[in-house]
């Protein structure tokens, strides 16, 4: 059950920066919705699953990526002492709260 209190949309004030703007900014790049989105479909994984997964990314763009949303605390990033080094990503508590956003996504999607 969801004990947050409801919100509303409001346009907020001019010295305030806008929270719908502060989750664009984060999320909203090129690639970054792909890779939260099988994230959250496949739980862990590691950097050469999402290179394949995301056809047309570049090593060095998902790179940039991931350490963005590491950065921003949506995934955290694990390496393993193996050669060679294993690396997973895993979403935080932080980046799982985004499903619901991808799921209503999903279903505005399917009425188009």
């Amino acid at each position: 059950m969801d004990n947050r209190e409801p919100l509303t949309l409001t346009k907020g004030t001019p010295d305030e920066v806008c929270p719908i703007a502060k989750v664009i900014d984060m999320i909203g790049t090129k690639w970054t919705f792909l890779i939260l989105r099988d994230l959250l479909i496949e739980g862990t994984m590691r950097f050469s699953d999402l290179l394949k997964c995301l056809d047309g990314i570049s090593p060095k763009t998902l790179s940039l990526r991931l350490k963005e949303l590491e950065e921003y605390g949506i995934l955290t990033r694990t390496v393993y002492p193996e050669v060679p080094p294993r690396v997973e990503y895993t979403l935080t508590e932080k980046g799982k709260q985004l499903e619901n956003i991808f799921i209503e996504l999903k279903r505005f999607g399917l009425t188009l």
